[in-house]
């Protein structure tokens, strides 16, 4: 299967254990391959995230201030006009200013080192905060919705004025949000959760602006209601999708970007590899990606064969595959009558 990424170097980290003469098992364990590279030349999870996350602590310490200072503004304002739909966008915000703080503290702890411990670091940290960031939103939905609902029915006065012009204030400073967090959207799905959140805030206050000049001009009572739940309608399917992403994650489910199938075909595909069984892909973190699996190989695989196929497999899994990191066991036919495999 031709690839036009670049290839990384082979792992330095290889290595094999057999099983002595005498057995008639004849394992060899294990290949990890990862793609990040230490300036020295090793190999490490997670030595090209720090520059990430530092970048990411700046977008989101301004972003922060940005939207602390507009949740601050908006409930004045809702207070002041009566304006539901208002109240409802400075509660989301304050949703997503507490969002920002869990996203800024997962930021820091994702660039703790790894330890004995948590032989991972704390790169799951992201995924914790984006699904906490989810249910937030998803309560906030609920809320705005049925209050939305009631004053629908019975629509209270609003005063328009005051409601525009905070509205206005909103919707600028979430474009200046946007514009910080752009740049960073990409880096890992916590990033991602942030910047969708304030895109969301920008569209609620968008609505709030139409409500208000609706009310303003036409003197149309209902506009701030309806204004109100359509914030909670763009609320919903965002924090749906991000909680389901989440819950994926944690679950350990295959990534969307890796087909098992086609994965297990690929390494059966390298000469001297008979099956491939006790095969995991899971994503510990939204860019990282693992693979672990047991081969089979043939009695005929000796040593430096044995390297071959590990190294084949892990060129494989980092080349056809977004898989950062691979462990490989390498057994005889025979070893299967020895395993236990619950699952």
């Amino acid at each position: 299967m031709s690839d036009n990424r670049p290839s990384p170097s082979p792992s330095a980290g290889s290595a094999r254990e057999s099983a002595p003469a005498s057995s008639h098992v004849d394992e060899a364990v294990a290949h990890s391959h990862d793609h990040a590279h230490t300036p020295g030349g090793g190999h490490g999870v997670h030595s090209h995230d720090h520059s990430h996350a530092g970048a990411s602590t700046k977008r989101l310490g301004w972003a922060l201030a940005v939207t602390g200072a507009v949740v601050v503004a908006e409930l004045l304002g809702a207070f002041w006009s009566g304006s539901l739909s208002l109240a409802a966008d400075a509660g989301h915000m304050v949703v997503d200013a507490s969002g920002l703080v869990i996203a800024l503290i997962a930021t820091r702890l994702m660039r703790r080192p790894r330890d004995e411990k948590r032989t991972w670091g704390w790169a799951r940290s992201e995924v914790l905060a984006a699904a906490l960031q989810a249910g937030m939103l998803l309560v906030i939905c609920v809320m705005v919705a049925w209050e939305g609902a009631w004053r629908l029915a019975s629509p209270p006065e609003v005063e328009a004025g005051p409601m525009l012009l905070v509205g206005i204030i909103g919707l600028v400073a979430n474009v200046v949000s946007l514009v910080i967090l752009a740049g960073g959207r990409e880096a890992n799905l916590n990033m991602r959760a942030a910047f969708l959140e304030v895109a969301n805030d920008a569209l609620g206050s968008l609505a709030v602006i139409v409500a208000a000049g609706a009310e303003w001009a036409f003197g149309w009572t209902r506009a701030d209601a309806i204004a109100s739940l359509l914030i909670a309608v763009l609320m919903a399917p965002r924090a749906l999708t991000l909680l389901r992403r989440s819950v994926a994650i944690l679950m350990e489910e295959a990534p969307a970007s890796v087909d098992v199938s086609e994965l297990r075909a690929h390494m059966m595909g390298i000469d001297g590899v008979l099956d491939v069984h006790d095969l995991h892909v899971a994503a510990v973190s939204s860019h990282l990606v693992t693979v672990t699996a047991h081969v089979t190989v043939t009695h005929e695989a000796d040593g430096p064969s044995r390297d071959r196929i590990i190294h084949e497999l892990g060129e494989c899994a980092c080349h056809h595959f977004p898989i950062a990191h691979s462990t490989f066991q390498l057994e005889c036919p025979e070893h299967a009558s020895h395993e236990h495999i619950e699952h």
